[in-house]
């Protein structure tokens, strides 16, 4: 598309193009699927008698729904045959994504991880009505049921959601002091410090989706992901360096081995402890961690 933007359907396209990428990643967890997410709305868009269209920004985020429902569908038995957990793709986000507390709570992978045990209505309910605050008249529309059966799937998509993570307001600087000392006991190999970090009962899952080495499963209590983590280190040799960056609008880390991206790491913490760690090593899902992706709820 030129700098020369007159034609209306392109130029509101445009304009909500990072808004509509933000709804089809947090539906599917992938940048490459939201990517065509977007060209099949773009193609539905033009098709559209404008002057018959109330809003064009809730008509936009429909079709987009729509067509992110549908790709979720499909994809349900590629992902039962994936190998060990799926977690979303991370992405590298700006400062400003990070600013918007209620943005990046809902796009930290933590919060996406915990998405994918719901269906692809309530994943859709939830994304629309937590994260873009859209009105139940236009989620009845994008799903194509009535306002108050898109309200009731809602509801009890919020009750899954808080059953598995309540939510425990923790401020970025508290996120970063954690994190900052997890970083520094990783990489002086302080046994201790790291005990001290992580929660009791943390989770440490691993994505790598049958191309690099992870846990077939989540690994869960201090003991065991110190051993996990050990042993990890221990098989892959080399050096292992990490680079604190955002993820998703969050505190997270860049790991390298002797230089080379290996995976980025994820975090949940809860009173100053790490609750949760997620690993991303599937080299397929490390695109997007090296150059900005933009991402709104606007």
């Amino acid at each position: 598309m030129n700098d020369h933007v007159t034609d209306p359907a392109t130029e509101a396209f445009v304009t909500h193009r990072d808004l509509l990428f933000t709804v089809a990643y947090e539906i599917l967890g992938s940048a490459a699927d939201a990517e065509d997410v977007l060209q099949e709305a773009w193609l539905r868009w033009v098709e559209v008698d404008l002057a018959q269209v109330r809003d064009q920004r809730a008509y936009l985020v429909q079709i987009t729904t729509r067509q992110a429902l549908n790709r979720l569908r499909a994809r349900k038995r590629l992902k039962e045959a994936y190998v060990g957990p799926w977690l979303p793709e991370p992405l590298l986000t700006a400062p400003d994504v990070a600013e918007d507390v209620e943005l990046s709570e809902n796009l930290s992978l933590a919060l996406m991880f915990i998405l994918e045990t719901l269906s692809p209505t309530e994943r859709a309910v939830f994304v629309l009505r937590e994260v873009f605050d859209i009105g139940y008249d236009d989620i009845a529309a994008a799903i194509g049921k009535s306002p108050a059966a898109a309200r009731q799937i809602a509801h009890r998509a919020r009750r899954h959601v808080d059953a598995r993570q309540p939510r425990t307001p923790v401020s970025p600087e508290e996120t970063r002091a954690t994190l900052d000392s997890f970083q520094r006991a990783l990489e002086t190999g302080d046994l201790q410090g790291l005990v001290e970090v992580l929660a009791p009962d943390v989770v440490f899952v691993s994505d790598g989706g049958g191309l690099k080495l992870a846990a077939p499963r989540p690994v869960v209590g201090t003991d065991k992901v110190l051993r996990y983590m050990a042993g990890s280190l221990h098989k892959a040799g080399g050096t292992f360096t990490s680079e604190a960056t955002t993820v998703n609008g969050n505190p997270g880390l860049i790991l390298r081995l002797d230089g080379v991206i290996d995976g980025v790491l994820a975090f949940r913490v809860e009173n100053a402890r790490v609750t949760g760690l997620y690993y991303v090593r599937n080299p397929e899902k490390l695109t997007r961690v090296e150059s900005e992706t933009p991402l709104t709820s606007r």
